[in-house]
């Protein structure tokens, strides 16, 4: 099998992600049953028209494989930066690649370069084999996350 690469994917290059995006989304519609929800086109007009917005995505060749949104945000506890990821998700074909760990791996990366105090991100109690993956890399953060709906179309 050929090696994949990830690399920060500019804007210009954002459509690339629709079809992930659409299979992100065939995956997430179930959880969301009865909730509002974007469209693959609408998830990639949100991405592209936010300048704070950014992606790492890992490619095998010119195919996409999976992508990781992350912010870089301002940590005022260590007067520094620090990475938030948003979205982690792999193509159903290309997991158990380490494909997830090496978008992981990049996030790490880039953290180092731009001076990151951490890499921070939350995961659904539900997604088993993301928390095995999340266990083995990283370690557990001391706090819970807490959701406040603004919108009751929006619940999961």
């Amino acid at each position: 099998m050929m090696p994949f690469e990830t690399r920060l994917l500019p804007a210009h290059d954002h459509q690339l992600l629709l079809p992930l995006l659409s299979a992100y989304g065939a995956e997430i519609a179930p959880h969301l049953a009865g909730t509002a929800h974007a469209t693959p086109g609408a998830m990639l007009d949100m991405i592209s028209s936010d300048p704070r917005a950014e992606i790492l995505t890992a490619f095998r060749g010119d195919a996409p494989l999976g992508f990781a949104l992350f912010f870089d945000l301002p940590e005022i506890v260590f007067a520094r930066r620090c990475g938030a990821l948003d979205d982690l998700f792999v193509a159903p074909a290309a997991r158990r690649q380490g494909v997830a760990q090496a978008l992981i791996e990049g996030l790490t990366s880039i953290g180092h370069s731009r001076d990151w105090s951490h890499l921070r991100w939350i995961v659904p109690e539900t997604d088993q084999a993301a928390i095995a993956l999340y266990e083995r890399i990283a370690a557990r953060a001391p706090w819970r996350s807490y959701v406040l709906r603004l919108d009751p179309k929006t619940s999961l």
